[in-house]
C-alpha cells in the first residue's frame, strides 16, 4: 500500500519525547505515521522504546513533548478510556484477559462503554475468531497463551476501533501459535482495521506489514516498507541477524 504525505494520514505522532519518570526518557525525538488500512510494524532491540511507543499513542505513559493527532484531532496524552471512544484500541503483551471471568464476559468488558453495539460486535469478532463462540462459558484464564491472545485482540475489537496497537502479540508463543496469531492479525487488517504492531520476531513482522519502522534508543533509526528493509543490508547487519536468512 502506498504511503501518503504523514499530514493526511490516520494516526501521526511528531516528535515524541515520553518516558516512565520524569527526565529519564525512553523516546527522543520519535516520529510514527499509520494511514488508514495499514498494517505497520516496529521492530528494534530490547529497550528501543518500542512497547514505550505504543503506550505513549495509547495514553499510559506521559508525553513530555511532540504531539498526536488521530484524523488530524490532537490526542497527544488523553486518557485511554478517552481514546478508546475515539476508535483506538489496545492489546497489551502480558495480562491481557480477566482470567476470571468467562470468554463471553471479557469481551462484555471490550464494549462496556457501548453496550448497545455489543451483538453486532460479538459476531464480528466470533466469525474472525469461531473457537471464542464456541467456548464462550470458559473462564479466560484456563486458556493458553494463544486462546488468550485471540480473546484479548477480540475484546479490543469490540469497540469496532479504527486502530488496533498489539504489543508483542506472539510473545511466549509456540512457532505454530506465532503463525497462527500472524494470520489473525493480517486477517483483522484486511477487514478495514489499521494495525500496529510491535514485535520482537522481526523478520516475520517484515513479512506481513506493509510498513515497518525501526527503533534505536528511542529515536527512528530506518524505515520503509516490511520488504525494503527485510533487504536492507544495514537492518539485517545490525537488527535481524541471522533470522534474515
Amino acid at each position: 500500500m502506498a504511503s501518503t504525505n504523514p499530514a493526511s494520514s490516520l494516526l501521526v505522532a511528531t516528535e515524541l519525547i515520553a518516558g516512565y519518570l520524569p527526565g529519564v526518557n525512553i523516546l527522543n525525538g520519535c516520529n510514527f505515521y499509520a494511514n488508514q488500512g495499514e498494517l505497520v510494524g516496529i521492530i528494534g532491540p530490547n529497550g528501543a522504546g518500542k512497547s514505550t511507543l505504543l503506550k505513549s499513542l495509547f495514553g499510559l505513559v506521559k508525553i513530555g513533548s511532540g504531539t498526536v493527532t488521530l484524523l488530524n484531532e490532537d490526542i497527544t496524552n488523553m486518557r485511554a478510556d478517552q481514546l478508546v471512544q475515539k476508535g483506538i484500541g489496545f492489546v497489551p503483551q502480558s495480562n491481557n484477559v480477566f482470567p476470571s471471568l468467562t470468554i463471553e464476559e471479557n469481551l462484555q468488558m471490550g464494549a462496556y462503554q457501548s453496550p448497545e453495539i455489543y451483538n453486532e460486535r460479538f459476531e464480528f469478532v466470533t466469525n474472525l475468531f469461531p473457537t471464542l463462540a464456541t467456548r464462550r462459558k470458559q473462564r479466560a484464564g484456563s486458556l493458553s497463551g494463544g486462546e488468550r491472545q485471540m480473546v484479548a485482540m477480540g475484546r479490543a475489537l469490540m469497540m469496532d476501533p479504527k486502530v488496533l496497537l498489539l504489543d508483542e502479540p506472539s510473545a511466549g508463543l509456540s512457532p505454530a501459535l506465532q503463525d497462527e496469531v500472524f494470520v489473525r492479525v493480517r486477517e483483522i487488517n484486511k477487514l478495514g482495521v489499521t494495525v500496529i504492531m510491535v514485535e520482537q520476531n522481526a523478520r516475520r513482522c517484515l513479512q506481513i506489514v506493509d510498513r515497518g519502522y525501526v527503533l534505536d534508543q528511542g529515536k527512528n533509526a530506518y524505515e520503509g516498507t516490511g520488504k525494503s528493509l527485510a533487504k536492507d543490508p544495514k537492518v539485517i547487519e545490525l537488527y535481524l541477524g541471522t533470522l534474515a536468512k
